[in-house]
């Protein structure tokens, strides 16, 4: 059952409010008071409207993204050939570092992909080393950025 299937539809109010927040989210000392003006609901409706929909799988998180190099950081793409078995405590162990802002699997060799950020690529390298030294996932690629091709994802609900 995938997330979406999950608990009642949502309605065009929660779908206004996935469009607001994913791509113009107010920098304001209440943004969610800012929202509910813009949608003619109540800051306490934006809230708990928000909490349901991370309940339900359908939010990950609300915060910023930053361009790493503009802030003095470096990033990759990292791959590992994780044995199936392992696949859950290697996710687990990756998201404990605070500089891995997300993780996935594909059907391939490398079958776990997961993005790095830090102030170096010296510290990348000892948190992926740490990791192998963890999990026992040897293989572990590190694929640093040449040129970013950036693109603004929005998905109009």
């Amino acid at each position: 059952m995938s997330a979406f299937s999950k608990g009642a539809p949502m309605d065009d109010l929660d779908r206004e409010l996935l469009n607001r927040v994913q791509s113009d989210f107010p920098i304001a000392s209440r943004p969610y008071a800012a929202i509910a003006g813009d949608l003619g609901i109540t800051e306490a409706q934006v809230i708990q409207r928000l909490k349901a929909l991370k309940a339900r799988g359908i939010i990950r998180r609300i915060g910023g993204n930053f361009v790493p190099h503009k802030l003095g950081f470096v990033s990759t793409l990292c791959a590992a050939k994780v044995p199936e078995e392992k696949l859950e405590s290697f996710a687990e162990t990756v998201n404990r570092y605070p500089g891995v802002t997300h993780n996935y699997t594909r059907d391939n060799p490398f079958n776990v992909w997961f993005t790095f950020i830090a102030p170096s690529m010296e510290e990348i390298d000892a948190n992926l080393e740490a990791i192998s030294r963890e999990t026992g996932v040897r293989e572990i690629l590190n694929l640093p950025a040449t040129k970013v091709f950036k693109i603004r994802a929005h998905f109009d609900l």
